[in-house]
């Protein structure tokens, strides 16, 4: 251990005796500068001791070692570059170099440390992490007592941050200058004077940018004072100004000047030193939107004036109800319509004044309007005030939390469609006509000649039977005729349901074929409907039957006239998937079914083919059609959410085919009617009977006690009402007419339900208006023509308590 504290010991004094001759040696350096000399020699050690005290970073090379390498590199230049003194001493300078050194700036230092003269350069360095630096560099030469060049003495200055913020200033400067000149707004910079009150009397244009003339109309204000340039401008410009320049809150306005004759939308903000008084403007002409906006304004007052008087005056029942159901808002005439005033109606339900039978209708769309869709063409009966209803239209917009509503008075034109609904069905009963008789004719030939064959004398029995079946099948086959005709005629408006197309066609093709006559073949085709898995089913619509079968006839007796009374007619019915585009209509794509009446004839021009669904247009003579038959198929289709489409060749024939929506939902089906045995002969039920036919009457009177009944006839409601009140329990069953003077069997049926519940009433009718609009009302009905077998069957059925006419 004591060995190695005298080495260490004599190596300390090695050091010291070499550090006290390089003192000795570097203080010989010191001497004034001569000749040209600008940097004073000062001995090494006061050089070095100075550059390692200051903060400045400071390297010495020595030009005469190979190389001119760093030999002394302060704190302050390791940490600015990021080397050490191990990795600085030994390297030239040339190694802070880099990419992005300007070879000009080596070039100056290179040129001055040749010359032996100081130089200073701006010249970019890179980091020991190899980030650039701006480096602003002073190079000066160190000489000895002597004269000769010694070292060279370097003083660094790291400006990077200088230049940086000078290259964004820059930028900042170009990037303003290029927004100034280029913007589209107005802007200026102005200077404010004040008063001793400190009040602003004046300011002065600093700079404008081009787009000021074209706000302002003035030119050349820079430098100029704004009393000078409108004299007379409004005191608010100056307030306004003034206040931002002295309190430095921006502010933001319109306002007019009326010198200028402009508008002008302004943000003023103060910029600079508060001393200066100094205010950006930025600004925009607004003359033209000002003037628009005046304009829309006073539109607007007008259209308002203009819906409130609408409103007033309109004939057109308008609302506003609310999602809730509740009137908001309604107009004066729903008082001159329904006579209903606005007290009445504000704040009550919707439902309080529908008809009932629409109701259900009226919610089904609510929905909708809820779920922000839009209505049009709901056609529904308000109640009035007075008891009556009217039809309404209704178009409805929903609106936030409630809708907007119009409903127009369509009572009349209700009527007039079902004036034109039976005109069209009168065309085509008058076509059944001709055909009509001529089957009676045959029917009535059939019973006339039996009847006559059964008064011969000696006649066998077997022919007896036969010509007593005869006239039966003769009336069985008469009734159906007359019963086809009249459900075909019947006056009401039905309610669509589901049917089946093919047995709709089936059920009226007799019919058709006593329209067409025996010299046109009728043929029908029907297409089941097959599923996904390919199982068979009806082609099923959701239409109104009755009118279904007028459509049909229509189409028929079209058919028939284009072929002069000879040829063949196809009907054909099939599933079909798509529509096609017809009359500027695009096809659709569905569910559809497809009835087709296809003809021999002579076909259709071209021109008229184009207007063969108008009303009241026919290409046939005076007095032999109206032209109301297709048109009536035209807006069965469109009605029924269908189509439908004619295609004809001059010539070939023509085809009508009607489109109808397929529906998915079963066919409504009847009931099967248990049927009663036949009534044992001297049971003595009693009968009260109404007929005011005197031959129906005593016929039915005869086949009555035939059957065994107890019967009393009255020739109308008045005289059965008084028969009843004489003994009412003594009757079991009526049997009643419903057509006759005074009251008619319904109400008569009523009246007696009314007063004695549990009595079994029994209607009959060829025909009624009063059974097609109001139905039976529950009370079983046998039609005429009947047998007496049906008459039995069916007041066995209501004396048992079967139908529910007994209870």
């Amino acid at each position: 251990m004591e060995t190695d504290f005298e080495d260490l010991r004599r190596q300390l004094a090695d050091a010291k005796a070499e550090i006290e001759r390089l003192r000795r040696r570097n203080e010989g350096h010191v001497h004034a500068p001569t000749g040209d000399e600008r940097t004073s020699a000062a001995g090494t050690d006061l050089l070095f001791t100075a550059a390692e005290k200051t903060r400045m970073p400071q390297i010495v090379t020595d030009p005469n070692l190979p190389d001119n390498p760093i030999v002394f590199a302060n704190r302050a230049f390791q940490e600015l570059c990021g080397y050490g003194a191990d990795e600085l001493i030994g390297r030239n300078c040339r190694f802070l170099q880099g990419p992005g050194t300007d070879p000009a700036d080596v070039a100056k230092v290179r040129d001055a440390v040749a010359a032996r003269r100081d130089v200073v350069v701006e010249i970019l360095n890179y980091h020991c992490d190899g980030t650039p630096f701006r480096n602003e560099l002073y190079v000066s030469p160190v000489f000895d007592p002597d004269g000769h060049l010694r070292y060279f003495f370097a003083s660094q200055l790291d400006v990077t941050r200088f230049r940086t913020e000078e290259g964004r200033l820059a930028e900042s400067e170009a990037r303003y200058r290029t927004l100034f000149e280029a913007v589209d707004a107005g802007f200026c910079i102005v200077e404010m004077r004040y008063d001793a009150a400190g009040r602003a009397v004046d300011y002065r244009f600093v700079e404008v940018n081009p787009a000021f003339e074209r706000h302002t109309g003035l030119r050349d204000v820079a430098g100029r004072w704004v009393s000078e340039v409108v004299p007379g401008l409004e005191r608010s410009w100056l307030d306004a100004y003034g206040g931002v320049a002295l309190t430095g809150e921006a502010a933001r306005f319109e306002s007019g000047a009326v010198a200028l004759g402009r508008w002008f939308d302004v943000h003023a903000l103060r910029i600079g030193e508060p001393a200066r008084r100094r205010v950006a403007i930025l600004f925009n002409d607004i003359t033209e939107r000002r003037e628009a906006e005046r304009v829309l304004e006073e539109t607007a007052r007008d259209r308002t004036d203009e819906r409130d008087m609408v409103w007033r005056t309109s004939r057109d029942l308008f609302l506003v109800c609310g999602f809730d159901g509740r009137y908001r808002s309604v107009n004066p005439a729903w008082t001159e319509t329904l006579g209903w005033s606005e007290d009445d109606l504000v704040g009550a339900h919707f439902n309080a004044f529908i008809d009932p039978a629409d109701r259900s209708a009226v919610e089904g769309v609510f929905g909708d309007l809820v779920n922000g869709i839009v209505l049009d063409g709901l056609d529904v009966r308000m109640r009035t005030r007075d008891g009556g209803f009217r039809w309404l239209s209704w178009y409805a917009i929903p609106r936030d939390d409630h809708f907007y509503a119009a409903g127009r008075d369509v009572t009349e034109r209700k009527a007039l469609e079902e004036q034109l609904r039976q005109s069209q069905k009168l065309e085509a009963v008058g076509q059944l006509t001709g055909g009509v008789a001529h089957d009676f004719n045959n029917l009535l030939t059939v019973i006339k000649s039996s009847t006559d064959l059964l008064k011969r004398p000696n006649l066998a029995e077997e022919r007896r039977i036969r010509y007593v079946d005869a006239i039966s099948d003769t009336v069985d086959r008469a009734a159906k005729l007359t019963g086809q005709l009249l459900a075909f005629a019947r006056r009401q408006a039905l309610q669509p349901e589901v049917f089946d197309v093919g047995r709709g066609v089936a059920s009226v093709s007799d019919m058709v074929r006593t329209i067409t006559g025996s010299r046109i073949h009728v043929e029908t085709q029907v297409e089941p409907f097959r599923d996904a898995r390919g199982r068979e089913g009806p082609c099923l619509v959701d239409a109104d039957p009755s009118q279904f079968d007028t459509a049909l006839v229509n189409m028929v007796v079209n058919a028939r006239d284009a072929m002069s009374g000879e040829g063949r007619i196809t009907i054909r019915v099939r599933p079909v998937g798509v529509v096609p585009a017809v009359r500027a209509h695009p096809a659709m794509r569905g569910d559809f079914v497809a009835v087709s009446v296809t003809d021999t004839g002579s076909g259709i021009a071209p021109d008229a083919l184009d207007r063969i669904f108008e009303p009241f247009f026919t290409t046939k003579g005076v007095g032999q059609g109206t032209g109301l038959g297709l048109s009536q198929v035209f807006g069965f289709a469109k009605q029924s959410g269908g189509e439908v489409i004619a295609e004809s060749r001059l010539g070939e024939g023509a085809t009508f085919t009607l489109y109808l929506p397929r529906a998915k939902a079963p066919a409504a089906t009847e009931a099967e009617a248990h049927e009663p045995a036949d009534l044992a002969e001297g049971h003595g039920t009693c009968v009260l009977l109404v007929e005011d036919n005197h031959e129906v009457g005593a016929f039915a009177a005869q086949a009555l006690e035939e059957l065994g009944y107890s019967t009393v006839w009255a020739v109308d409601a008045e005289k059965a009402l008084n028969e009843f009140e004489r003994i009412p329990y003594r009757f079991e069953v009526v049997f009643s007419d419903v057509v006759m003077p005074g009251m008619n069997g319904v109400d008569l049926a009523r009246e007696l339900r009314r007063r004695r519940p549990d009595l079994p009433v029994v209607l009959t009718s060829g025909y009624s208006e009063v059974l097609a609009e109001q139905g039976t009302h529950g009370f079983e009905l046998l039609r005429k023509p009947y047998s007496v077998a049906d008459l039995s069957r069916i007041l066995r059925r209501a004396v048992g308590g079967v139908g529910t006419g007994a209870h």
